[in-house]
């Protein structure tokens, strides 16, 4: 696929991301679902060497495809058809569980900290042909004014301690009264205990693991479910 492929104000953001990344369109089959999903080849060059558990805010974790992620993205792809309930992906990176719900029939709003992660939000949306989805640049500690979600999902997003309430207002704020919250994470984040406590003060937690073969290596993969507590009525 190239930029003539895509609508015209798409195919400007893939010229544009070209110039800084060598990209190429994967697919990802989830169950009866394929999703193109635009990433960069050239990773090497980019992380450097770096870890992602133990020098994380030297890393531009939007730019791989982790395997929460993929996880996360069968996980949605299972979930009851959408027919038209809303869904947003947190720190949504390449986006990869916000399009397999927009496949799936959801409302999508794909979100990240930065414009540059959106462009490529941006063209993997229109080269699926999705129509249902949205953008948004969400700053945890000032999140906008948006509609509240049916469902809201992150893969590594609880990388930064300073975060957690935060982000646990961000919850708060945006997950309708019904709604779930799907979170998955490589177990080896030592971050996720300490998150699950603080929010097992008003959410029942399931937990779930799953494990694939990434590089030739087993990961292990932990998915929680989190849903509101209901109140007691006196």
């Amino acid at each position: 696929m190239n930029a003539n492929d895509l609508p015209p104000k798409a195919g400007e953001i893939f010229k544009k991301i070209r110039k800084k990344h060598k990209v190429a369109f994967e697919t990802l089959k989830l169950n009866d679902k394929e999703i193109k999903l635009l990433q960069v080849t050239d990773l090497e060059s980019l992380l450097a060497g770096k870890d992602p558990f133990n020098d994380v805010s030297e890393f531009p974790l939007w730019v791989k495809l982790w395997e929460a992620s993929l996880i996360l993205s069968h996980v949605v792809a299972a979930l009851p058809p959408g027919s038209g309930a809303t869904f947003l992906e947190l720190g949504a990176g390449l986006g990869a569980s916000g399009l397999t719900a927009a496949a799936c029939g959801y409302n999508v709003t794909l979100s990240d900290y930065g414009k540059h992660i959106l462009d490529f939000q941006k063209v993997s949306a229109a080269a699926n042909g999705f129509d249902n989805v949205n953008f948004e640049i969400i700053d945890w500690k000032k999140p906008p004014d948006l509609p509240k979600y049916d469902v809201i999902a992150g893969a590594e997003i609880l990388f930064n301690e300073d975060f957690f309430e935060p982000l646990l207002n961000v919850f708060n704020k945006l997950l309708a009264q019904d709604g779930t919250i799907y979170l998955a994470h490589d177990a080896r984040r030592k971050s996720l205990p300490d998150f699950l406590n603080k929010a097992a003060k008003n959410y029942d937690i399931a937990v779930s693991s799953r494990t694939l073969t990434s590089d030739g290596e087993k990961r292990t993969v932990i998915v929680n479910r989190l849903r509101p507590k209901r109140k007691l009525v006196e």
